[in-house]
């Protein structure tokens, strides 16, 4: 297996990240940013997008943000519908998996 074609990212859901660094992990502006807070995908904690904080949850749900954004080409309140739906299936998901017989 090719060392390039495997990535992932461990995040501890306790870190504080910048609006800098979730942009630099996503690969985007800063603009991109404010619309998804704006569009309430993402919580950010501070007054101005100088001096937002997020935690590493809110890394993993932009990193998806990115991605629906990327390969589907959905707009900001799309990208909220569709993360809204996937997380609302792994939760039903979970449930289902407790419900179930072994």
């Amino acid at each position: 297996m090719n060392a390039e074609s495997v990535t992932g990212i461990v995040i501890d859901e306790r870190i504080r990240l910048t609006a800098g660094d979730v942009c630099h992990a996503c690969g985007s502006s800063t603009e991109w940013l404010v619309e998804l807070v704006a569009e309430g995908v993402l919580d950010a904690e501070g007054d101005s997008p100088d001096n937002w904080t997020f935690s590493g949850t809110a890394l993993s749900r932009a990193i998806r943000a990115r991605r629906l954004q990327r390969d589907f080409h959905l707009n900001a309140p799309g990208v909220a519908l569709v993360l809204d739906m996937m997380e609302e299936v792994e939760h039903l998901r979970r449930l289902l998996r407790h419900l179930d017989p072994p």
